[in-house]
Parts: C-alpha cells; sequence; structure tokens
C-alpha cells in the first residue's frame, strides 16, 4: 500500500482539508513524507454518522462471521509484511524486533477475541423460565444477556504504534462487541495509522459489512478530539495516555447532555517493594533487573517501575549502590515522539523543584532529536507524604528510590499510595506473612499484583488485568487487556416473554450456539 495521506471516512479514502502534519523520524527530527491534515469537522461528523447508521445493523451480524472480520484483520497486517516494520520504525524510532514482536501481539489479540466469538459464552447469557401456574402471580419469563453499547471512538496511544492504535485492543474488543469504531489515529505515526487502517476497511468490505463499522481520522489538536467525543453517535471513548489527555476526554464525555463512559488507561508509578529477608539475600540481583525494567524501551511503557521502597537492614547498603551503579552506567535512549520527551523533562523538572536528591544519571548522549537520559532520585518517606507528586509518574527512564528507616515509615508510604496498574514485591522466605498488612495495602490500590518479578512484559490473555484504580484508569473494574477487555463495550439487556423465533440466537430455547448459560440459576 502507497501512503497518500488519507483519512478512512467510513471505508473511503479522503485527503484532509486541514492544518498539515508529518509523522517526524525522533532520531533526526525530519519530517517524513507524506503530510497528513487535520480531519475536518465535516469529516469528523461523517465518520460519526456512519457509525451510528451501521450501530444496529453490525451489532446484529452473527459472532462467527465478526470473528471472521478480527481473523482477517490480522491476516492483512502480516501480508503488509516488512513495509509495515519499516514505516513503523522510521516513524518511532523503536528497534525492529520490538516492532516485530508488537505486530505479533497485536495479531495474536485480534485471534483470541475471535476465538471468543467463536465460543461464545461471554454474552453471559442467563434465563429464568417462565411459570403461569405460580401463585400468587404468573412468574414472567425472563433472559438476559450482554449486547452492544454502539459505536466507539479509539485514541491511539503514541509508544505502541501497533498493540495501542488503530487495530490494538480497544478497537479489537470494540469489534467484537459489535460496535463500530472510529479511531484518531496518534500524530506521532500517522503512516503507521494510514497502513493498518487500509488493511481494516478493505477486511470491512470483504465481508461486506456496512461502511460505517470502521473510520480512521487523523489529527493533532485537541479540538478534534474534543468533537469526537461530543458527537451525539459516540457512545463509549478508549483512551491511553497521560494523565492530563485521559482526564480532559473524561471530563468532556461527562459533560455531554447524554453522558457517556470513557475507559482511559492513564498511566501508573507501579511501586516496588523489596522486603527484608529478599534484600539480605539478593538485593544486587534485584537492583540489576529493578533498573533493566525502568528503563526498557526508554522507560516508555506504561508498567514500568517508577517508585522503589526498601528498609534499613542487612543488604540496604549493597541494594543502594547497586541501583546507582545500574542507572550510571545505562545509555540514553529515543523517545517516540518529542512530546514525549518534553514530557518527560517536565516531569523531572517537577519532581527535582521538591526535597529529592539526583543520586546518578545516565552517561553518554545517543544524538538522537528526542533523547532521553536515565535518572535515578532519592527522596525520604516524609517527602514522599508531602508531596503527592513524588508518588505519580515520570513517563520515561526516572526511578525515585525512598529508603526507609522501619517498617512504619514503610506502611505510611504504601498507605499514602494512589491506584497503579501494578505493585512488585520482592520476599523471601517469611517475608510475605510478616508482611501480609503491607501486601494487603498494595492490593488495594493496583489491578495486578506482582511477585519477585518486574511489571514490564504484559501477557494477553483472559487472567490478565490490565488497569487499576483511579488515576491509574477511568474505571477499575475492568482491563484494558485480555479478552474480558470486551466488556467495557457491552451492557446488559433482559427480554421479557419474548416470542422464541425474535430472540437472539444465544438465549433461546435448545441453545443453538452451544454456548454456556445460567438456566434457573444452574450453570449449564
Amino acid at each position: 500500500m502507497t501512503l497518500a495521506g488519507h483519512h478512512f471516512v467510513a471505508g473511503a479514502a479522503a485527503a484532509g482539508a486541514g492544518e498539515a502534519f508529518h509523522g517526524q523520524d525522533p532520531r533526526t527530527g525530519l519530517p517524513l513524507a507524506p503530510a497528513y491534515h487535520e480531519a475536518s469537522a465535516e469529516q469528523i461528523d461523517a465518520a460519526c454518522q456512519h457509525a451510528g447508521a451501521a450501530a444496529a445493523d453490525y451489532a446484529s451480524v452473527p459472532a462467527p462471521r465478526r470473528a471472521a472480520l478480527l481473523r482477517r484483520i490480522a491476516d492483512g497486517l502480516e501480508e503488509l509484511g516488512d513495509g509495515l516494520l519499516h514505516r513503523v520504525t522510521a516513524e518511532t524510532a523503536l528497534p525492529a524486533d520490538r516492532v516485530a514482536a508488537e505486530r505479533g501481539r497485536t495479531c495474536n489479540q485480534l485471534r483470541q477475541f475471535a476465538a471468543l466469538l467463536e465460543e461464545g459464552s461471554w454474552v453471559e447469557a442467563c434465563i429464568d423460565r417462565g411459570d403461569a401456574m405460580r401463585r400468587p402471580q404468573p412468574k414472567p419469563d425472563l433472559r438476559r444477556m450482554l449486547v452492544a453499547l454502539g459505536p466507539v471512538a479509539v485514541f491511539g496511544a503514541s509508544n505502541f504504534p501497533l498493540a495501542y492504535s488503530v487495530a490494538g485492543g480497544d478497537t479489537a474488543s470494540a469489534l467484537a462487541a459489535g460496535c463500530p469504531v472510529v479511531v484518531k489515529g496518534h500524530p506521532a505515526h500517522p503512516g503507521t495509522s494510514e497502513l493498518v487502517g487500509g488493511v481494516v476497511g478493505a477486511a470491512v468490505r470483504a465481508l461486506g459489512l456496512p461502511a460505517g463499522v470502521f473510520s480512521l481520522l487523523h489529527g493533532r489538536l485537541p479540538a478534534t478530539g474534543a468533537a469526537l467525543v461530543g458527537h451525539p453517535a459516540i457512545a463509549a471513548i478508549g483512551f491511553t495516555g497521560s494523565h492530563q489527555g485521559g482526564r480532559a476526554l473524561f471530563d468532556l464525555a461527562a459533560a455531554r447532555p447524554q453522558p457517556i463512559p470513557v475507559f482511559a488507561e492513564m498511566g501508573s508509578a507501579n511501586p516496588v517493594v523489596v522486603l527484608p529477608r529478599a534484600l539480605a539475600a539478593r538485593g544486587p540481583a534485584i537492583a540489576a533487573q529493578l533498573a533493566a525494567s525502568a528503563t526498557l524501551a526508554s522507560g516508555q511503557f506504561c508498567t514500568c517501575p517508577g517508585l522503589v521502597l526498601w528498609r534499613s537492614g542487612p543488604g540496604a547498603a549493597a541494594f543502594a549502590a547497586a541501583l546507582r551503579a545500574e542507572f550510571a552506567q545505562t545509555q540514553p535512549g529515543t523517545a517516540v515522539h518529542t512530546t514525549i520527551r518534553s514530557g518527560y523533562e517536565r516531569a523531572l523538572a517537577e519532581v527535582e523543584s521538591l526535597p529529592v536528591q539526583v543520586l546518578a544519571t545516565a552517561a553518554g548522549d545517543s544524538g538522537a532529536a528526542t533523547a532521553m537520559r536515565p535518572r535515578l532520585l532519592g527522596a525520604t518517606p516524609a517527602a514522599v507524604l508531602e508531596h503527592a507528586r513524588l508518588r505519580g509518574e515520570i513517563f520515561g527512564p526516572a526511578l525515585v528510590a525512598v529508603p526507609c528507616a522501619d517498617d512504619a515509615e514503610l506502611a505510611a508510604v504504601v498507605q499514602a499510595m494512589p491506584g497503579y496498574l501494578t505493585a512488585t514485591v520482592h520476599a523471601d522466605d517469611d517475608d510475605f506473612a510478616a508482611h501480609a498488612g503491607l501486601v494487603a495495602g498494595l492490593r488495594r490500590r493496583v489491578g495486578r499484583l506482582i511477585a519477585n518479578g518486574v511489571p514490564t512484559g504484559v501477557e494477553v490473555c483472559a487472567s490478565m488485568v490490565h488497569g487499576g484504580p483511579w488515576p491509574a484508569t477511568t474505571d477499575a473494574r475492568f482491563s484494558a487487556v485480555g479478552v474480558t477487555s470486551i466488556g467495557r463495550w457491552v451492557r446488559p439487556a433482559c427480554w421479557q416473554d419474548w416470542p422464541q423465533d425474535q430472540l437472539p440466537e444465544e438465549l433461546r430455547d435448545g441453545n443453538p450456539r452451544g454456548i454456556r448459560r445460567r438456566v434457573d440459576g444452574v450453570l449449564e
């Protein structure tokens, strides 16, 4: 596919009419052809109107056919071959092996949703059969299942140009649920977005689905995103990015005449706690593992550890020294976009204006236009308790180290923590049992609790929880990764005394889909 700077409005390629912008090579800062243009108000309206018009028909498309759509998209991404990988690398400076792995993850999650649809039990069908002879009143026949919310607006993420973007997890789960999707591609990688959008649009056409099932719009102005969120045809929002961006979308959606849900994953400081026996037995090894995780891909994962706590005692000095040494020998990396680099510098300035010490800074210079230098900072428990900013995320390769004098200080810092995506506990022997209260406090604040590992690396599977309490996400009840993320785009609906031939197949007598259902209170 040759890049032309196109939007895709209900499957039709369209040139932009607004302000022009380009993708950039993060290493050189030079623009990449072709030019892209801000989506016009007319294009935004058309994409949303088509999505709204397609919503009822697409929601009624049989699950196996929606599964075929997802599989065709995955096949199409693979068929783009090295051309897709080269464009992603040019726009993001991510290494080719990382990009290939991310494409594999993207295709894998599309196929996982396809398998979920084919199996069918995800709709949570419940049937309570009627009883006309019941007294004093007859019992109605009630049948319940999950149904699609309607059109979903998806905002692509800058740091995952495939897995969290045009055909990423939000789009895959929404299409699986039966919801049309309007994607606003991230301006950091418009060429990648156009390539992937072309694949999705072609898959929709090949299966003869309504054209409004998918649209891709380009834009970098806040007004473009605001217009999408405010359009009355849009029923829900999917977002991965900064707290500032997620909160802005959340507030816009809440202010609509008809408010809609926003499922925003907004990052996290992902605390790591090293308990005494683990500290004494393997402190330097934990320090090496932690530093590698914090600086992986220049810290451009929402699950990178940003805060580490430990207690004074045997091994504490060796751990602290090893952590400083690891950060001092790291090399500057390259941000995928200038906004990430400027955000990192701004966050460091905010944190370093508080009572912290710079314990180590990476040496050398990568020469990249968006270079980011890893930084290890130190803060006292008192400073962390006083300044909420020290408990928040620094998106990039930075880590705040908080040595505590005793268990009381450790517990106090945990008690003050907000919501995070993850927390990690390093423990040996009786550490877990001796600190059960501390571990319980962490569990209440995170979506995923990790033992003796690192938070980076998010497995795409049904058991994964990629979410957490505010401010990590806008709704801790859902995961943004794995097949359970489909739950964001559906609601329960009930049919009372409805004719059999008018019911969805999942609710009919005889169970024609062969799915698991709860019938008269019994799971069968």
